[in-house]
């Protein structure tokens, strides 16, 4: 793929999510904590995804711990995609994709935005119209205050999550068509 920096989506305003429909849009959305080393995997995809040149249909956003700030995303996407961290014990870097029906379907929790993150998702449950909801999550090991720095394990998992999302995404777009 051709390297093109593309600015991750910020929360910052609603109007983003409301300015044209983006039904037809798939939101792949990272979160955790950036300032927590591996945990942060979710933003760091997402800021890899931002040097690419990503389909039209695909939308990126750095969820950070965002938790209820996120709402508005899924209701204006019919499709959203999260990457996160997980302490699974499986091996350093593997990376899992599921299909999360309820919260209690999400990983165990790691940090604060976590707790936010399931909560959001219940709340989504609770909404009039419920997106399709994908997970891949990252298996780490601990998590480390204060850094930005990855487990080499976890970094060379970066461009493998990122074709896995892209397939995926190209398979829920054609469904859509």
């Amino acid at each position: 793929m051709k390297v093109k920096q593309r600015t991750p989506v910020a929360i910052s305003s609603d109007s983003y999510f409301f300015e044209k429909d983006k039904s037809n849009s798939i939101l792949v959305m990272g979160v955790g904590n950036y300032l927590m080393g591996d945990e942060g995997i979710g933003v760091h995809v997402i800021q890899e995804m931002a040097k690419l040149e990503l389909p039209a249909y695909v939308d990126i956003l750095d969820g950070g711990t965002g938790g209820f700030l996120l709402l508005n995303c899924f209701e204006a996407y019919s499709t959203v995609i999260f990457i996160d961290a997980t302490m699974d014990r499986k091996p350093v870097g593997t990376i899992s994709q599921i299909r999360p029906k309820f919260a209690s379907d999400f990983p165990s929790a790691l940090s604060v935005h976590d707790v936010g993150l399931k909560d959001m998702i219940e709340a989504v449950y609770l909404m009039e119209k419920v997106p399709d909801i994908h997970l891949f999550t990252v298996s780490i090991k601990e998590i480390v205050p204060m850094t930005l720095e990855l487990n080499q394990k976890i970094k060379d998992s970066i461009p493998e999550i990122i074709e896995k999302i892209l397939i995926l995404s190209k398979d829920l777009q054609l469904k859509k068509l």
